[in-house]
């Protein structure tokens, strides 16, 4: 019994300090503001700000023509993992008519 409430104690300091270390590790969300266009217009060098911005452009679109590849390999996955599913369950029907054949003989 003694033994019992040295794990239970274990597990529940253990279960208490993963989730003090899992709030430790969320970061704190990053606020940023907008730049408004009075800002930009009235720069004399808005070539040097408008540079950033269409590396920033290109940075985004390169991303979204990432995430829509993952996103179709993703779907490619969904299709073939639902083909097996559906062998599966055909398997598992046919398994089960094996059964009632048995029984019967």
């Amino acid at each position: 019994m003694d033994g019992m409430r040295r794990r239970a104690l274990f597990m529940s300091i253990f279960a208490a300090m993963s989730v003090f270390a899992a709030k430790a590790q969320s970061p704190a969300p990053i606020v940023v503001q907008a730049a408004s266009a009075a800002t930009v217009s009235s720069n004399s060098a808005s070539a040097t700000t408008l540079a950033p911005a269409a590396q920033d452009s290109e940075a985004l679109q390169a991303a979204l023509k990432s995430l829509q590849e993952i996103k179709a390999t993703n779907e490619q996955t969904l299709k073939k993992q639902e083909a097996a599913l559906q062998q599966l369950d055909e398997l598992q029907k046919a398994a089960d008519q094996v059964k009632i054949f048995g029984k019967r003989g």
